[in-house]
């Protein structure tokens, strides 16, 4: 409820006055049932923009840090994702981090809409990079659907480290569903999971028009952050 009444009367309304954001392909995602929006990732706000042009609720794997964070803003930001049902990604690695996808692929067999950054991470400088394999395994696992999702625009709203967004228009772009009926059988096959989460970025790739980079975007900020790249 508490959704519903965020988009329809303050955020939804404001968003789109403001920002004016268009869609295409909206189609392409289903009505009910369980299915994997896989989207690139240019901006914190690509959480705001996409729930806002979809009409079905969308429950994102959510980096952990927004769960855990201190004072007022902090205070506000945790109850948001709480409240609206996000679930707490642990980029940690291993148990954590199985942990968190076992809780995306739980609310997928409830019949959620489960949104999905495979990068892992916002682009570090506007190109597409490789994608994790957390995307593949939720969905071989639940053999949901995938659908591509392109953001369009929002880097230049809201740029990583800037905390208040410019105004000027963005898009989605929402490709059409990707079924992967030849890797069921093969769910926890590393070779199959690595197939599956290339052809979706490959897709994401093609909607977006970005440069692909077949590096980790956490490895690239990596070295950014080290003065090696």
């Amino acid at each position: 409820m508490f959704y519903y009444v965020a988009k329809t009367f303050a955020v939804g309304p404001a968003v789109n006055a403001v920002f004016r954001p268009w869609v295409k392909g909206l189609d392409n995602i289903p009505a009910e049932g369980a299915a994997i929006l896989a989207s690139n990732h240019l901006s914190f706000s690509d959480s705001v923009f996409l729930p806002v042009k979809v009409p079905r609720p969308v429950r994102f794997l959510a980096k952990k840090d927004y769960f855990v964070k201190q004072g007022p803003t902090g205070w506000v930001t945790r109850k948001f994702f709480d409240i609206t049902g996000q679930i707490p990604m642990d980029r940690s690695g291993g148990r954590a981090s199985q942990d968190s996808l076992n809780a995306g692929e739980r609310a997928l067999r409830e019949g959620a809409l489960l949104g999905i950054y495979p990068e892992g991470t916002r682009s570090p400088d506007g190109r597409l990079y490789r994608g994790k394999l957390g995307v593949a395994r939720l969905a071989l696992r639940t053999q949901a659907p995938v659908i591509p999702v392109a953001m369009i625009g929002t880097d230049k709203v809201q740029p990583i480290g800037k905390k208040l967004p410019s105004i000027r228009r963005v898009g989605v772009i929402i490709g059409e569903p990707l079924t992967f009926e030849a890797y069921h059988d093969n769910a926890e096959d590393r070779f199959a999971q690595r197939a599956v989460t290339d052809e979706i970025m490959y897709q994401i790739m093609r909607l977006s028009g970005q440069e692909y980079v077949d590096k980790y975007a956490a490895d690239v900020k990596r070295r950014m952050e080290s003065g090696k790249g």
